[in-house]
């Protein structure tokens, strides 16, 4: 045990080698499971940092896309879909999500509003405290019906 806890710190990459080695040999009493529960809860956390972002971003654009309709253009769209898609694809693959998601998004929104003034120059007051679309219409791909589906940008 000691020895793999050692080679954590000092060659991650072959720790965790050895770690998989040893899960598949069965030998779970040579586990190091301290650092093995770390680097678990460790992954959790960066998928929800990663859906946090995604939430962020996405409702950054649809701000800038509401707020700023002269400056509307296709990267803005790219990015409103591309979010949209990365956010299904997680909740995909951890359905677990679903549950934390609603909090996220509030917390997200919150960044997305002075990151929206920031990128916008728009005075921080024009957006709102409150997000003006539900978690819902962020995540629904014909929201807002002037951004448009995948198949009315394909024509």
């Amino acid at each position: 045990m000691i020895r793999n806890a050692a080679a954590y710190e000092e060659d991650f990459y072959a720790w965790t080698q050895e770690q998989a080695r040893l899960m598949r040999a069965g030998l779970v009493s040579e586990l190091d499971l301290e650092n093995i529960a770390e680097e678990f809860e460790s992954m959790g956390g960066q998928i929800r940092h990663e859906l946090h972002s995604r939430l962020l971003q996405l409702a950054m654009h649809l701000l800038k896309w509401q707020y700023q309709p002269t400056h509307r253009g296709m990267s803005w769209r790219v990015s409103i879909r591309n979010q949209r898609n990365e956010i299904d694809d997680l909740i995909h693959a951890s359905p677990s999500l679903k549950a934390v998601i609603p909090d996220i998004f509030a917390r997200a929104y919150v960044k997305a509003r002075g990151t929206a003034a920031d990128e916008t120059g728009l005075p921080l007051k024009i957006f709102p405290v409150a997000p003006p679309f539900s978690l819902e219409q962020a995540l629904d791909p014909l929201y807002p019906s002037d951004l448009g589906s995948a198949e009315q940008a394909a024509e």
